[in-house]
């Protein structure tokens, strides 16, 4: 169906698409406003950065160092930045970290602690270099004392996204069996036998009796975040309960690392990722949700750029850049020259999101659920110019839905999905879950469509605009839009008729929304928003 603001849409849109032509090949330096800007749109998006405890020892213990890193974060519009207690077996000094903390807190910057649990004590026997033992008592001990040194210095501590085990010791095993957890002089039961249900409870209860009590025993006002990685399909393999913790601690934060695709040694995830789990991890966490962050390995600076606005489009009120030695080498000076050109535009959309209903297909992953044969299937569905709507709940309102094998961990998923497909919305379902649900219902009905996943998600990147368009026209049209692209293309749609088109391909993108044609530039994006 048209949209009637087309005529402001597509003034708004060449507009655009002459500032995402190419951010990234700008190479000006931003202008004196920078900081005043970043500033003045704090409250609506910040930019940050971590500095890491080894960072902290090398660029912050010495005065002219500190300065060279307050004027590189006011030239980035970066407007907090985070102190870190703790990584890798190292713990920053007590006298550097408070020293740099009031030289920032003097140049107006929002100043938190961080800490990253890896190389604590005993060694996981899975990923040994970054994972602990935490039924380990004296690992637990070690932890408490390092969340009981940050909290003596911060009000507000993030954990980096390796809180996390996947220990199968002796001990581990012993206690799996038993179906109990251990944490000090507490004993508490485990619901199943399985490694997830023994990880899930551990991580959870360590979470409450070692970190989060005593931080706050130690500074009543410590707030503490956990971040949670990429691999929003195995959370829950290593311990992460995104429904128990996210309830258990005072906020949340998304890995929205995407990189560039075809990277071989960071590549393979597609740029839509970034969108879906800031969603459906806001979905879970609402007002604890905070932001994104993501780093410079495997990236380009139209790459780098393409994190930024998703964890925007996202919905996220920060992006955590991470860390300030890494954007100082290799990729990140020239991605940081990228985002200090695009700041003025990412922060115009980052002041437009929130305002507005996104809509499209439901997107159904309930927590805890597992993927089988199609891995992240949600953020390839995405890049076919089909607009998600991640949800955690199932969706019953919803006008159209995109449901995967995931659903099937939901008991009641069978008797909700027949109710959904009676009232005749149009479904879209993947293969593997139509082979699941066989015998089961009757999905043989003129509003059930199923796309061939295969068991390889990542195929529907091969899809054609032949093949894509007659799809987009059985479930666009239930949200009042009609789109016609390429493979490859992202759309975010919002209630009020204001929508985003992102381009990820290497290439100019003709498409046609709503009857209306729009070029738009490779590995950009155009925007149009409802005044």
């Amino acid at each position: 169906m048209p949209n009637k603001h087309f005529p402001v849409a597509i003034a708004l849109a060449l507009a655009f698409a002459i500032i995402g032509r190419s951010a990234a090949s700008q190479s000006s330096a931003p202008g004196p406003d920078q900081w005043k800007l970043a500033n003045d749109c704090a409250s609506v998006h910040r930019f940050s950065t971590l500095f890491t405890s080894h960072d902290v020892r090398e660029y912050l213990s010495k005065d002219e160092k500190l300065q060279a890193a307050v004027a590189w974060c006011k030239t980035t519009g970066v407007t907090k930045v985070y102190l870190e207690e703790f990584r890798d077996g190292y713990q920053a000094e007590r006298t550097v970290l408070e020293n740099a903390r009031e030289k920032f807190r003097g140049a107006r910057f929002e100043v938190s602690g961080c800490v990253t649990t890896t190389r604590v004590g005993k060694p996981s026997t899975g990923w040994k270099e970054v994972a602990c033992c935490y039924t380990d008592q004296a690992t637990q001990d070690k932890l408490q004392a390092i969340f009981e040194y940050a909290a003596s210095l911060f009000d507000e501590i993030m954990i980096d996204d390796f809180w996390f085990t996947d220990c199968t010791c002796p001990a581990c095993e012993s206690a799996r069996k038993a179906r109990t957890v251990t944490v000090g002089e507490k004993i508490y039961p485990v619901t199943g036998d399985t490694w997830e249900d023994y990880r899930c409870e551990l991580m959870l209860r360590v979470s409450q009796d070692r970190l989060l009590g005593p931080a706050k025993r130690v500074n009543p006002k410590a707030r503490l975040i956990v971040k949670y990685p990429q691999w929003y399909d195995n959370f829950h393999v290593r311990g992460y309960d995104v429904s128990r913790e996210t309830a258990a601690f005072d906020r949340i934060w998304v890995g929205t690392e995407t990189r560039d695709f075809q990277d071989k040694q960071w590549g393979g995830t597609p740029q839509y990722e970034a969108y879906f789990i800031m969603r459906w991890l806001g979905g879970i966490g609402g007002a604890k949700c905070g932001g994104g962050w993501y780093d410079p390995y495997g990236t380009t600076p139209q790459t780098y750029l393409e994190q930024a606005r998703q964890t925007i489009l996202g919905g996220g009120r920060e992006s955590m850049l991470f860390e300030y030695s890494s954007l100082l080498r290799e990729t990140g000076p020239k991605n940081i020259e990228a985002l200090r050109a695009a700041l003025p535009e990412l922060l115009a959309a980052a002041k437009e999101v929130p305002r507005r209903h996104p809509i499209g297909l439901a997107a159904y992953k309930p927590p805890n659920s597992h993927p089988q044969q199609e891995p992240r299937v949600f953020d390839f569905v995405g890049m076919l110019g089909l607009p998600l709507v991640p949800c955690h709940e199932f969706p019953t309102n919803a006008p159209a839905a995109f449901f995967s094998i995931h659903a099937v961990k939901d008991s009641d998923f069978v008797a909700k999905l027949d109710g959904f497909v009676k009232s005749g919305k149009p479904v879209l379902l993947t293969d593997g879950l139509e082979k699941a649900l066989k015998g089961r219902l009757e999905l043989g009905t003129p509003n059930v469509h199923v796309l061939a996943v295969q068991g390889d998600p990542k195929s529907l990147l091969l899809l054609d605009q032949a093949s894509l368009d007659p799809l987009r026209d059985l479930f666009l049209p239930k949200v009042h839009a009609s789109f016609r692209g390429p493979n490859r293309v992202g759309l975010y749609l919002f209630s009020d008729g204001s929508w985003v088109v992102e381009n990820f391909n290497d290439v100019p993108a003709r498409v046609e929304l709503d009857g209306k044609q729009l070029d738009v530039p490779p590995r950009g994006w155009t925007q149009h928003w409802v005044n």
